[in-house]
Parts: structure tokens; C-alpha cells; sequence
């Protein structure tokens, strides 16, 4: 979380992925960041003891709908 909101201080578009677990831990990072609501993508938990197909599903079920949040966070910069 705090890598995605620095980035985009400096203007770059970020999306944090946290796991179901950590979600409370990145909702406060987020305010205490000074972005409160700050969206991000959630994963199930846990990812290190998935497999290689698991991690594999995970990432195909993630990819479009973190493109497209990533793609919108673009299009606010440029306005």
C-alpha cells in the first residue's frame, strides 16, 4: 500500500494488491497515508503456500479488473 500511494503522490498510477487478510492493515495504511478510501485490488489468502496453478488462476481472475482500475487511475491523471 504505501508503495502504491507514493506513487501516486508523484503522479504515477499504482494499484496495491493485498490479500483478504490484510485488508484492515492496508484500509488504515491508506489513511494513514492521508488517502483515505484509497481503492485496491484483494487476492485470497494465502498466496505463499499456492501452487503454481492457484497463483496462475489468481492472476487470470485479477488481471482485468486491475487493468481496468489502473487504466482509470491513467485517465484521472491526464485530466
Amino acid at each position: 500500500m504505501h508503495d502504491a500511494v507514493t506513487a501516486e503522490r508523484h503522479k504515477v498510477p499504482a494499484v496495491a494488491v493485498m490479500t483478504e487478510r490484510f485488508v484492515s492493515a492496508a484500509e488504515l495504511m491508506a489513511r494513514v497515508l492521508g488517502m483515505p478510501g484509497y481503492e485496491f485490488m484483494v487476492i485470497p489468502h494465502p498466496i505463499s503456500s499456492a501452487g503454481d496453478g492457484a497463483l496462475r488462476r489468481m492472476a487470470e481472475a485479477t488481471a482485468t479488473p486491475l487493468q481496468t482500475m489502473l487504466l482509470a487511475r491513467a485517465g484521472a491523471e491526464q485530466k
